[in-house]
């Protein structure tokens, strides 16, 4: 597997089934009901090459997107739609 690291420190990880193109996870916050979750996951997937699922349950968001595409960009997207995101942290060493 293939992964580097970019300036948020998610892993970019190829997906096999759209090649160029990586995945994030986000805590989304102030989410309040499902709603909130469909128009924050409508707002991502309306940017160019990104595939959006928001769960309201998680307060998570799983993205994948294109090279073109940083996670400041995804971030950004979150917050002017009215919500929070940030990068969840690195797992605990084990």
């Amino acid at each position: 597997m293939n992964t580097r690291m970019n300036t948020h420190a998610v892993t970019r990880t190829p997906t096999a089934d759209r090649p160029g193109t990586a995945e994030a996870e986000l805590l989304i916050g102030g989410m309040t009901c499902a709603s909130c979750a469909a128009r924050v996951e409508k707002k991502l997937n309306r940017m160019d090459g990104v595939t959006a699922t928001v769960n309201y349950a998680t307060e998570k968001a799983r993205i994948s997107y294109p090279a073109g595409v940083s996670v400041a960009d995804l971030i950004a997207t979150v917050v002017r739609t009215g919500y929070t995101a940030e990068e969840p942290p690195p797992p605990a060493p084990g």
